[in-house]
């Protein structure tokens, strides 16, 4: 008898669970051509980085007809919305940047920006359209979930100050979360994303040498050429090749692995008598950092410092392996693709909000080429995607 009533209640759960990623999808398809519309407002309506005035005012409305509590006060114009489940629980947050970017690229979409010179050419517009679809759903269920989630719609994220700015602001005063998430779309498949636990780009550094004298262009080749490491016949500053088969990421022998490279031509200039040489670097072994400072002196001496140092986004271990079962538990192992190296030149700056708490960062397949370039375009049918997958995690993460 013991054991009819173990497999009737296994059987019990399992049919739950089904049941609710099924209303999930439903719930998602019944939201998406909204959605659809609030992402091309958003795109049509770009606002840069600590401008996000009219932004903010739409996603603060729209949390507040879901029934969500909202704080404005935080930082600049970030703000969170505050779902509280019907029982106390465990707390997650997940975070969506709002800002856009200062160019002009040509952009061929009835819905582009009416706002000379400033576009939503990174894909914000769709995270911000993905996250207020989860919270959309997940409002829905609220009744039936243990425990809060935070929507935090984060300003000046390409200026890499918002996530900072909202930490010194005490945001985690105000809110407690136990683990946090966060997406961008990339050039994927719709349909796929792609986590891997540990660093998702390489560490960016900004490096300056004072010297007394010298030839620029010289000393340049000479760092460039001693300090260089890239796989053999790799050219791992070819972003544009993240998502390619036989090159990128997904690849086990990808070009973007083990890598330290440096923007070229170095910056030069003279000032007060002396040399000055700048340059970014990107190297994905943190290891290695300690040694590149060292490394320069050796080779041409002089005062040799890191100018900027911004932290690399780092996935949490444990949340990270969670959250690629559950997804594929759910939709099937084909929605996670491996990611076998780290990405050059970009990086979040959510890397702040997981320096206090564990978080997770996906990549979500949807776009033709890397962000910031010229014909960057999304597939829309991302936006689903990213709204029924993270829903299901959300509230299997809430369920434990």
């Amino acid at each position: 008898m013991k054991t009819l009533c173990f497999i009737l209640l296994t059987a019990l759960a399992c049919w739950r669970q089904t049941g609710i990623h099924e209303q999930i999808r439903s719930e998602t398809d019944s939201i998406y051509d909204k959605l659809i519309r609030i992402r091309r407002d958003f795109h049509a309506n770009p606002e840069l980085a600590g401008n996000e005035i009219h932004t903010q005012a739409f996603i603060k409305q729209y949390l507040l007809n879901l029934g969500l509590e909202v704080q404005t006060d935080i930082y600049g114009y970030s703000l969170v919305g505050i779902l509280k489940g019907s029982k106390p629980g465990k707390q997650i947050a997940w975070r969506a940047e709002m800002d856009a970017l200062p160019n002009n690229f040509p952009d061929e979409v009835p819905f582009k920006s009416i706002i000379k010179g400033v576009q939503h050419s990174c894909g914000h517009d769709v995270h911000m359209a993905v996250a207020l679809g989860i919270a959309e759903v997940l409002a829905k269920h609220r009744a039936s979930l243990a425990g809060t989630v935070y929507f935090i719609f984060q300003s000046e994220e390409e200026t890499f100050q918002g996530a900072r700015g909202m930490i010194d602001h005490q945001l985690f005063s105000v809110i407690h979360p136990d683990e946090i998430y966060a997406l961008h779309v990339t050039v994927l498949p719709v349909g796929v994303m792609m986590v891997k636990p540990n660093e998702m780009f390489a560490y960016q550094k900004r490096v300056r040498i004072k010297l007394k004298e010298g030839d620029a262009e010289e000393l340049s080749a000479k760092i460039y050429s001693s300090l260089s490491r890239v796989p053999a016949n790799s050219k791992p500053w070819e972003i544009q090749h993240i998502g390619d088969r036989d090159l990128g990421l997904i690849n086990p022998n990808t070009i973007f692995k083990d890598y330290l490279i440096m923007d070229q031509p170095f910056n030069s200039y003279t000032q007060n008598d002396s040399l000055f040489l700048e340059t970014y670097l990107y190297e994905t072994n943190a290891a290695n950092l300690q040694k590149i400072i060292p490394g320069i002196k050796q080779l041409v001496g002089g005062d040799v410092s890191f100018i900027q140092e911004n932290p690399t986004v780092v996935n949490d271990e444990e949340l990270t392996k969670n959250a690629v079962n559950t997804l594929r538990k759910i939709y099937g192992n084909n929605i996670i693709v491996p990611d076998y190296g780290q990405v050059p030149y970009f990086n979040d700056d959510f890397a702040y909000f997981q320096q206090k708490v564990p978080g997770v960062y996906f990549f979500l397949g949807g776009s033709n080429v890397v962000n910031h370039a010229p014909g960057f375009k999304v597939d829309e049918e991302s936006i689903r995607v990213g709204v029924r997958s993270f829903s299901s995690l959300m509230i299997e993460r809430l369920r434990e």
